[in-house]
């Protein structure tokens, strides 16, 4: 979406997927921002870790919102296209509820009212597909459900900032598909926030389960998403994940096919298929993704 920093004009990516808003460093240097060090914080991402600072921003707008004297956080390491400054965070998004309306380009913010045990999903007259959301933590806010792949459970996030799904290797195995096996090719290496690049394949898996949807020989992306993500704790000499859950990524594809409103208030995800492919499988090696550019879809999947 278009916003503005100190009256320049830039572009916000609303990421679902990242806890915390962050102005991205390439960006804060285009725009002669003077950044400060951020001792004690470190930022996460595909592709490990990214050093955090932060800058003072006079205003920060968008639309007729604003918000002045804001010290944002600065991290990240590569640009984004589209002019990117800003990953607007699910910590500005968990204050509402919210409506992905990708199919007309809106994206609405609600506010319920007396709305308990009321289908949200006003814009059909039959039952809605739901889901109900996992527990959501006030320091890291993220909207987290379980889907079934191929009948086995996985954590699922949802991730507006990711351009396609993506699955960890692991769980791709729990399921039976992994790199060797039949039909499964290399896709174009995935990056995040991290300076690292991951390894991602393409594979098939006979059904995804989500809510009350279900989406036969779907084509999803599976990596080593979190293999960089680790720290070593003061005192200790052992790598630990910080990301011991390592959810399954439901992106823009995802958000694309569908029509959703995420109620935080009720903590469900409504939505309705639009039609065509849910998952989108970038292109093979050859040019690189950040987590999923946007791709043609495959055909046959439905």
């Amino acid at each position: 979406m278009d916003a503005s920093i100190n009256g320049k004009k830039i572009g916000a990516m609303v990421d679902t997927g990242a806890s915390l808003t962050l102005l991205l460093r390439p960006a804060a240097e285009r725009l002669g921002l003077e950044r400060r060090e951020t001792r004690g914080y470190q930022a996460f991402g595909v592709g490990g870790a990214t050093k955090v600072e932060s800058a003072l921003i006079d205003e920060f707008k968008i639309g007729n919102a604003s918000r002045k004297s804001w010290r944002m956080f600065v991290a990240g390491e590569r640009e984004m296209g589209d002019d990117i400054a800003v990953i607007l965070g699910e910590d500005f998004f968990s204050q509402t509820d919210v409506e992905f309306d990708l199919a007309h380009n809106v994206i609405r913010l609600f506010k319920p009212q007396g709305c308990e045990g009321v289908s949200l999903a006003y814009w059909v007259a039959d039952e809605p597909r739901e889901v109900a959301l996992d527990a959501m933590y006030d320091f890291q806010p993220r909207i987290l459900l379980t889907v079934q792949l191929n009948d086995q459970p996985v954590k699922a996030m949802l991730d507006s900032g990711a351009s396609t799904s993506i699955i960890t290797v692991a769980d791709a195995a729990r399921a039976g598909v992994t790199p060797g096996s039949a039909g499964v090719v290399a896709i174009a290496r995935g990056a995040g926030l991290g300076t690292k690049s991951v390894e991602t394949w393409a594979g098939a898996f006979d059904t995804v389960v989500i809510g009350n949807e279900i989406i036969r020989r779907a084509h999803i992306r599976f990596g080593n998403l979190y293999k960089d993500m680790t720290y070593t704790s003061t005192g200790s000499r052992l790598a630990q994940s910080v990301e011991p859950e390592q959810p399954m990524l439901l992106g823009a594809d995802f958000l694309r096919a569908h029509r959703v409103l995420v109620s935080h208030s009720q903590r469900k995800m409504y939505f309705t298929h639009l039609g065509g492919p849910v998952f989108i499988v970038p292109p093979q090696p050859g040019t690189e993704a950040r987590t999923g550019k946007e791709a043609p879809p495959e055909s046959g999947e439905k």
